[in-house]
């Protein structure tokens, strides 16, 4: 019997336009509605995922290039994942719920209050996806944007402190005795005092003590800064790096050398590699497609680069496809991991633009590990063996559209389950027990 793993759904393209740019818009769901995310988010229950983790970016992006973000919606409009969540719990009984939040858009006090009352609402199905984009700051005040590692040192005193409060309630402080009409002991409640560099509150909080435990943290970023995050404070580390042996094996190494360093263990972390999987019928299939990717034609190209320049917060459209990128092109704020997915392991004074596209356009077999277009058996495999190096799950990214969610599970789920590599129950106990179950 193979090694369970876990699995996640990533919302990629966030609370946004559904459908927008491919034949499916034509189903007609309203991507404003929450139908649309229920329905799937029930399929992804029936098929025994751990949780759906929704992106999310609450800016435009900056002035230059918010047409670019938002042309063709790759970059916007998107609502609050935060405020979709109760749908998806509504729809479900199991499935967590992960929305993505940024610390300078939530003071810790109504972050922990809020954060709370969507855990006991889901009994214990929450979890936040904590990420630190600086490119948001003007938002949310007139302080400028801090650097990359700084970002990272206000969402651990930011984190550090909603925890303190979701911890205010001592032992035994809520009584809740009808015979004496004691409800609770504030006797037993912390004062919480916090006077930090970045926030200032009090405590104690003014929510339930949380019985199913605090909502689940998972976090992104793959810098040295970013794993040192996830060490301290996180349950599921978002990874991305080449699916080899020794990628995978030094990646967990290192997430768990973090945890180590800051007195947690490192079981204590699951580590789920985010992989987008084009699942089709027959390995000629496969073949025919990626063989059609090894020569994009130009327009496909400036397709890409609209893509990227919306990820990357920089017009790479106006470039010349054939002059390598320009020196100091990115704002120090721009995604590390973007860049690398942009630039992988070229070197980038002397790479021209066009190489960087094309090899974003080109896909490859799972059956040779060179990409991810295969069949579900083949799927099926890859994630099998990635159990045999000690993996704990993976992250299959794309839009929550049951279009998409059909396509990619429907002959994938059946394989898993027969290779004992999908869960088929639940513990009923909220996503902190089921991500701890195996």
């Amino acid at each position: 019997m193979s090694r369970p793993q876990h699995f996640g759904w990533f919302l990629a393209r966030g609370f946004g336009p559904h459908g927008w740019g491919h034949p499916y818009l034509d189903w007609d769901y309203d991507w404003t509605r929450p139908e649309l995310y229920q329905q799937s988010a029930r399929e992804l229950e029936q098929a025994g995922f751990d949780f759906v983790l929704i992106e999310d970016a609450p800016s435009l992006g900056s002035p230059e290039t918010i047409d670019l973000r938002i042309r063709h919606a790759f970059g916007g409009p998107k609502h609050d994942p935060l405020l979709l969540a109760p749908y998806l719990f509504q729809a479900t009984r199991h499935l967590g719920v992960i929305p993505t939040v940024n610390p300078a858009a939530y003071l810790p006090y109504t972050a922990a209050r809020q954060f709370s009352t969507l855990q006991h609402l889901s009994a214990g199905r929450l979890g936040l996806n904590v990420v630190t984009d600086t490119g948001s700051a003007r938002h949310f005040g007139d302080a400028p944007p801090l650097g990359h590692d700084a970002a990272y040192d206000r969402a651990e005193e930011w984190l550090a402190g909603v925890r303190d409060l979701w911890r205010s309630w001592g032992e035994g402080a809520l009584v809740r005795d009808a015979a004496s009409g004691v409800y609770a002991d504030g006797s037993r409640l912390e004062a919480v005092r916090h006077r930090g560099e970045h926030f200032a509150f009090d405590g104690p909080l003014n929510a339930m003590p949380l019985d199913r435990g605090e909502p689940v943290i998972a976090s992104p970023g793959g810098s040295g800064r970013g794993l040192a995050f996830a060490g301290a404070n996180s349950d599921i580390q978002l990874a991305l790096a080449p699916l080899t042996e020794k990628s995978v094996r030094e990646y967990r190494a290192r997430i768990h050398a973090a945890a180590v360093e800051r007195g947690r263990a490192p079981g204590d972390i699951r580590i789920m590699f985010a992989i987008q999987p084009v699942i089709v019928s027959s390995a000629e299939e496969a073949d025919r497609l990626v063989a059609a990717s090894a020569h994009p034609a130009d327009d496909a190209l400036r397709q890409i680069a609209q893509k990227q320049s919306s990820d990357l917060e920089t017009d790479l459209t106006a470039l010349d496809l054939d002059a390598p990128l320009p020196a100091a092109l990115f704002a120090e704020h721009v995604s590390q991991g973007s860049l690398r997915r942009l630039t992988g392991d070229r070197d980038v004074a002397t790479t021209p633009l066009r190489a960087h596209l094309t090899a974003l356009a080109r896909l490859g077999r799972i059956a040779d590990r060179s990409g991810f277009v295969g069949t579900a058996e083949e799927f099926a495999e890859l994630v099998e063996e990635l159990g045999e190096w000690g993996n704990d799950g993976v992250l299959l990214w794309g839009d929550l559209h049951p279009v998409t969610v059909h396509r990619t599970l429907d002959e994938l789920v059946p394989i898993l389950r027969r290779r004992g590599i999908l869960r088929r129950e639940y513990t009923g106990q909220g996503l902190h027990a089921d991500l701890r179950a195996f």
